[in-house]
């Protein structure tokens, strides 16, 4: 079993930062990307940022510039620090990971349960 837990959501006002953090657990051989997508309330599941085995780092249009997201050097913990938040930010943020599986060598693609991130004054 693969499973990543996510911490760190919270309220926040307009302007100020915040800083997640994901770490995965369990029978991994690999780690391919992890990284966070968010849904908002009414709205689609989008990509916010995610990282891979080489550092290489994918964000959505609008959270260019804005935040940034990295990966400690043992690489099963990504962060992802969110800074000039905007009230239109606020969502829940889910971990997601792609994993090869010790033993079996398959790949998996594990979500977390979310965070709930709200900007508001």
């Amino acid at each position: 079993q693969v499973q990543v837990v996510e911490s760190g959501g919270g309220l926040v006002e307009p302007g100020g930062s915040l800083r997640l953090s994901c770490t995965a657990s369990g029978s991994i051989s690999r780690i391919n990307v992890m990284g966070w997508y968010r849904q908002a309330p009414g709205k689609e599941r989008e990509l916010v940022a995610t990282i891979d085995s080489g550092d290489n780092t994918n964000y959505g249009d609008s959270m260019k510039g804005r935040f940034a997201v990295s990966r400690d050097n043992a690489g099963n913990t990504v962060y992802l620090e969110m800074n000039s938040l905007k009230p239109e930010d606020t969502a829940v943020y889910y971990c997601y990971g792609n994993f090869v599986q010790r033993l079996s060598f398959r790949t998996r693609e594990v979500w977390g349960q979310g965070t709930l991130v709200t900007v508001s004054s």
